[in-house]
């Protein structure tokens, strides 16, 4: 299964219901999230851009680097922000076998969960697929094992280093709207585009009354 960005086509939405794309709202709201991270500099700098609007976001974080990094990790929490599953080792799901990749998925949480003796409301049972893409087989156990699986409306191809920093933005500014799911990297990788865009995003979108929201359980009583 493989998922075609910038701005997602409705019928690929159609085609794949269970996954939650964007938020239903007319709302003026806008959910920021991260993948990849937690990473030295990169995340905190994200973190201090975040809470220059008062912006709460969603962190899709690899097992390996919360075990690397904790302390970032707990910054994410600390702040208010909601973090979730993007399996242990960044996981191409094509390339491995199912078994294999839910268990480098249920690694993963494991570890967030085992980071905190009472369960914290910020590590979530929400799941992106690294890539975007996985077998069917796959997100078919993921979704047995209780997670909601979180792709997005729209792609800012940060990490890409053929797309420039203003085009980076623009794939933002010209498709996000009420109850977009944006996708973001906070990893060195997307650091340059990065850097460009979000403050501008923010900016923009603060400027038109947007707030900025984390995803949580309560969106998804009737947005499947």
């Amino acid at each position: 299964m493989q998922i075609i960005p910038a701005k997602t086509p409705g019928f690929v939405k159609t085609l794949f219901p269970n996954f939650v794309w964007n938020i239903n709202t007319d709302k003026k709201e806008l959910y920021l999230t991260f993948d990849d991270g937690p990473t030295p500099e990169i995340t905190e700098w994200v973190l201090d851009n975040l809470k220059s609007y008062n912006a709460k976001a969603t962190f899709f974080c690899i097992g390996n680097n919360i075990e690397k990094h904790p302390a970032i990790f707990q910054k994410i929490i600390d702040e208010g922000h909601t973090v979730g599953n993007h399996t242990y080792n960044h996981l191409k799901g094509w390339k491995h076998k199912t078994k294999n990749y839910v268990e480098d998925v249920v690694k993963s949480q494991d570890l967030m969960n085992s980071l905190f003796i009472n369960r914290n409301s910020s590590i979530t049972n929400l799941f992106r697929p690294p890539y975007g893409k996985f077998k069917s087989n796959q997100s078919k156990k993921i979704m047995e094992l209780g997670y909601r699986i979180i792709l997005w409306d729209v792609l800012s191809y940060d990490w890409d280093k053929t797309v420039s920093e203003k085009s980076c933005l623009e794939n933002v500014t010209s498709a996000a709207k009420e109850g977009s799911i944006v996708v973001f990297h906070d990893s060195l990788k997307a650091s340059r585009s990065l850097k460009y865009t979000l403050p501008k995003v923010l900016e923009y979108y603060n400027e038109r009354g947007f707030e900025f929201k984390s995803l949580n359980a309560h969106h998804f009583k009737n947005n499947l």
